[in-house]
């Protein structure tokens, strides 16, 4: 067994793993793939140390097979196919109290806080698992993750049919906000600079507007009478997206935070004031966006699959870190960490 861990200073090492006895309310899966992610990329250039045991295993985007399963687990069987929803509440805060265990306040995240999926066994609680479905492939099944992602962002949105939606951002995050609002009945453009997303994201049957080539505020007021979008959301993790979130938006507009803003980021507060604005918070998933999700993706596994640029083996995890750092022509690479499919 091996694994990939990350060692400081954008280092990625294959090293061995060490497989001890499941715990009883644990399962050992055998992962098949595993993605590299936003954060996972925050974690590789170092941004959250303080919470890495370095070196570590990290990743967490995976499906994989049960391969053992601890004494008390019930419902679940070597054999079965699975995603994992890599959180694990205290259950006893008070965001856990309020039925939001999601962000608890003691949450350890796996793949973070706790050794991650990029290796070829991952032990996990049993609580964590979703059932894939019989059709799916285990390579598509690793988009589970960031497709509940997409589905929580939008739910909290609250999103009706016909309202305008912009996405700041059209990287895999981006894209399937955008294709989840679509499904919701928003009127939906993405704004991306990057020539490769754009174009992907037109090939998926998304609207897209590149920023560096119109203003984009004239073109959202151009596109609705110039009311203004009803939700923006923003994905970019740029200051300027932050910088021009509030002028995009309509009276009682809502604004949904989804990327990663390490530092803080000046608003423009009195556009709140003048115009009523909403700020919405967006992080993680719940287990109904799992279960969303795998709807989703399984019944739009052919249009999905245009997300996965590459496939690369455990051994050229770090060389995959690189590509995605670089940008360009990259969208969402996956691990192969074992041969079950």
């Amino acid at each position: 067994m091996r694994g990939a861990f990350y060692a400081g200073q954008k280092k990625i090492q294959i090293n061995s793993c060490v497989s001890d006895t499941t715990p009883n309310d644990h399962v050992k899966i055998a992962v098949s793939y595993c993605g590299i992610c936003g954060t996972d990329l925050h974690i590789f250039h170092g941004h959250m140390d303080q919470r890495i045991k370095v070196p570590q295993v990290i990743g967490h985007e995976m499906s994989g097979t049960i391969i053992d399963v601890g004494s008390q687990v019930q419902n679940w069987n070597p054999g079965d196919r699975v995603t994992v929803r890599p959180l694990d509440p205290c259950n006893t805060c008070p965001a856990c109290n309020a039925g939001h265990s999601h962000i608890c306040q003691n949450l350890k995240f796996l793949g973070i806080d706790t050794p991650g999926a990029m290796q070829t066994v991952w032990t996990v609680p049993a609580h964590t698992l979703h059932r894939l479905p019989s059709d799916l492939s285990l390579r598509t099944g690793a988009l589970i993750e960031p497709m509940a992602v997409a589905c929580h962002d939008v739910r909290l949105a609250e999103i009706l049919p016909g309202e305008f939606a912009l996405v700041q951002g059209g990287g895999p995050i981006g894209l399937l906000v955008a294709l989840v609002a679509k499904m919701q009945g928003a009127r939906v453009v993405i704004s991306e600079l990057n020539p490769y997303r754009l174009a992907l994201a037109n090939q998926m049957g998304l609207s897209t507007v590149n920023p560096n080539e119109l203003d984009l505020i004239e073109f959202v007021n151009q596109e609705t009478s110039g009311a203004g979008a009803d939700i923006v959301f923003e994905v970019s993790g740029s200051k300027a997206g932050a910088s021009v979130m509030t002028q995009l938006l309509r009276t009682r507009g809502r604004i949904v935070v989804v990327a990663i803003h390490s530092q803080p980021t000046e608003i423009d507060l009195f556009r709140f004031f003048w115009r009523e604005l909403k700020l919405i918070g967006v992080r993680v998933y719940e287990p109904e966006d799992f279960e969303e999700a795998i709807n989703i993706v399984s019944s739009e596994k052919t249009l999905l699959d245009q997300l996965i640029t590459k496939v690369l083996p455990l051994e050229e995890s770090e060389t995959g870190f690189h590509e995605l750092t670089q940008g360009g022509q990259t969208m969402k690479i996956l691990l192969q960490c074992s041969t079950n499919d």
